[in-house]
């Protein structure tokens, strides 16, 4: 496709994504003891959506559902990369994807990426990136943190957070006046684990934090060694709180650096997480894999979900769409007025959401239904229920999130509901076969849990 001769007047678009963020880990979204305050400025400046999912609640195949709009059976991820991204195993596993930036490259924008990948080949700039500074693998410790600038591996001096975050303001600052729009994601490692290093003011500044937000409960039996090491822990606490902290200052340098060079109006910004976290809540730390078997919980599959663009995103609205990381490719180039480029003929799963972009949740879609995949564990969500089956053999779970919202009962058992079940089963098993690409099915994937030993090795 040739460059569109519009592309002038496109926006700039700013796309800000974390790691291991809880939807209850920011002051917008109620969470009155963590400090957020850049993120709470996108959100009043903006639309924050309050049940925004994941595809996968893990880290690599979430991040290739949102750049691809396919789900894991069919982009072929469905766990975190440990030895695909550098080294002897190196392996480019998204490539033959068609990606939202590989649209957008068409239409003139120069697209830029400062932080973590971890989808494969972490070496090779791919999908239209002219700009490529990334984290060699997905996670590792925050100072001297292991980098690819320029094609080599080296170890990058400082707290990687701040590294990321002035990586991206240099791309801002070499492309802000260009004639042709620029793209720019901007992926932090925070706040995944370890929680150690972060700036020790910010550490101090939560000595005497209640940390009600996360009320430590009795160990959940199917919880990892991760809540062994964290669980009740003030100090790991701290560090997860201080992550998030340390995160959001950095967010207000680009939002601060936009205004500056007169863009803000011009400029989409948009914040989320690849997965959500459980830090106490239902007495584990982690996400989907901090249980064996792996858990399909609100607070695993749920992200915060925030965009800000003034002039043509109202200030200061919620939307309660029920909206999906596979939904995110098809809305942001509908946003981007680019509809009939999506490459709905990749069998897309997802559909556009632009009215809930533009604060009309009345005239978006009403799609009330949620599916989600982690290897042979498979979940539909409705707006009461939610339903998920681990093959081949269980256990299963039937959650009332109308009547339990903190999903205590599980009422897999309860005769009262059997058709329940059987519909939720069949329509969740109908649209799978209408996606899941036969060789790339994670029904062929095990139900171990990997775990994700503090600072050991770098998990998802």
């Amino acid at each position: 496709m040739p460059i569109d001769s519009e592309a002038p007047g496109l926006p700039n678009v700013i796309y800000i994504l974390t790691d291991d963020q809880g939807p209850w880990a920011a002051g917008c979204y109620g969470n009155h003891e963590i400090r957020t305050p850049n993120i709470d400025r996108l959100a009043e400046s903006g639309v924050r959506f309050s049940k925004f999912f994941v595809a996968t609640p893990v880290c690599s195949p979430s991040r290739a559902t949102f750049l691809t709009g396919r789900i894991s059976s069919q982009h072929g991820i469905h766990d975190w990369l440990r030895d695909e991204n550098v080294g002897p195993k190196t392996k480019n596993i998204i490539g033959g994807e068609v990606a939202y930036t590989d649209v957008m490259g068409r239409h003139g924008y120069t697209c830029g990426m400062s932080g973590k990948w971890h989808m494969g080949d972490s070496i090779n700039p791919q999908h239209s990136f002219d700009f490529w500074y990334v984290h060699q693998r997905g996670g590792g410790p925050y100072n001297n943190a292991p980098m690819i600038r320029d094609g080599k591996l080296i170890d990058e001096p400082g707290y990687v957070t701040d590294r990321i975050t002035d990586e991206a303001l240099n791309f801002i600052n070499d492309h802000h006046d260009d004639e042709q729009p620029f793209y720019l994601s901007v992926h932090y490692t925070a706040p995944h684990s370890p929680w150690d290093g972060h700036p020790q003011d910010i550490v101090d500044s939560y000595d005497d934090c209640p940390f009600e937000t996360c009320p430590q409960e009795e160990r959940h039996p199917a919880a990892i060694s991760l809540t062994d090491m964290c669980l009740g822990n003030r100090e790991m606490l701290k560090g997860y709180f201080a992550a998030v902290t340390a995160m959001d200052n950095n967010v207000g340098r680009i939002i601060d650096r936009i205004e500056e060079l007169g863009l803000r109006d011009n400029t989409l910004i948009i914040f989320c997480s690849d997965n959500g976290f459980s830090c106490g809540h239902h007495g584990f730390w982690g996400k989907g894999n901090g249980t064996c078997p792996r858990n399909m919980y609100e607070n695993s599959i749920i992200v915060p979900f925030v965009l800000s663009h003034p002039g043509r995103v109202p200030q200061g609205q919620v939307s309660d769409a029920m909206m999906c990381a596979y939904d995110f490719m098809p809305t942001l180039l509908d946003y981007l007025g680019m509809g009939d480029d999506i490459p709905w003929e990749q069998n897309l799963p997802g559909i556009s959401f632009l009215p809930s972009w533009e604060g009309n949740d009345q005239d978006s879609p009403d799609i009330v239904v949620i599916y989600d995949e982690y290897g042979p564990v498979r979940m539909i969500r409705t707006q009461q229920h939610k339903y998920v089956e681990r093959y081949p053999d269980g256990p299963n779970e039937l959650w009332d999130l109308v009547n339990d919202p903190d999903e205590r009962e599980n009422r897999i058992d309860d005769p009262a509901l059997t058709e329940v079940i059987g519909d939720l089963k069949a329509r969740m098993e109908e649209w799978f076969a209408r996606y899941v690409i036969p060789d790339k099915d994670g029904l062929k994937e095990t139900h171990d849990a990997s775990g994700e030993p503090i600072g050991k090795h770098p998990s998802a």
